[in-house]
Parts: C-alpha cells; structure tokens; sequence
C-alpha cells in the first residue's frame, strides 16, 4: 500500500509498505530496521518477533526517542514482560503492532513533531 503522508520537510516518513518490505522516503528496506525522524538505522536486527533479545532492547530503549513503535511482522507479537525492562528503567514508551500500524502511526506522530521510533521487523511472518 502506498500512502501519502503530508512530508515534513527533511524528516523521514513511510511512503509505502507490503509484504517484508517498507519504503522511507521511496527507498525500499526488506530487513530489520529503524527509523527516526532525522535518521534510518538499517539490519538492527536479524532476529525475528519470537526471538528479539534483552540486547535488542537495550538498544532500543536507548534511542532518542519518547516512544517506540514495535512493529512484529504481519501480524500483532507481543515481547515478553523481561524483555520491556529496558524501557521500564528509561522511562520511555513502547507499542507493539503490526507493521502496517506501526508505518502509520509512525508518520502521525513525527509530522505532529513527536520524538518517535518505528522499530520493523521484515521477517514476511
């Protein structure tokens, strides 16, 4: 599906997503990835939902960002409850959604100037 976001001039949004692949900014990622606002950090992972670490999380949470979008594949994942403790002691937010939520709650919040991270899993699961 492509969408089509009112893009905020040099901020990073979501223009399409489909079966293990996003487009940010039309350029297309089929591995793990996240995005901020001012930037992309591609294969931050190889894991899939089922097997995201402690150390993944870490990562995650330590990000500049107030909240992060989880997005676990085609369908809704939730972490185990050990896993969301990095975020616990940040204080920090974290969804968890699929990935086609994730794309688009992503582009509301950082047009609406939010400090915001999609972290997407492109396992096609």
């Amino acid at each position: 599906m492509k969408l089509q976001p009112v893009r905020p001039e040099g901020l990073n949004v979501f223009t399409a997503y489909g079966e293990g692949y996003v487009d940010v900014n039309a350029a297309r990622y089929s591995h793990g990835i996240v995005v901020l606002p001012e930037r992309v950090i591609e294969n931050w992972t190889t894991a899939n939902a089922g097997s995201l670490s402690l150390a993944d999380f870490e990562f995650l949470a330590a990000l500049d960002a107030e909240i992060v979008l989880l997005g676990t594949g085609a369908r809704l994942r939730f972490p185990g409850a050990e896993l969301l403790q990095p975020f616990m002691r940040a204080r920090k937010g974290i969804e968890a959604m699929d990935n086609h939520a994730a794309c688009r709650a992503y582009n509301v919040l950082a047009g609406d100037g939010r400090k915001v991270a999609a972290a997407l899993i492109l396992d096609r699961s």
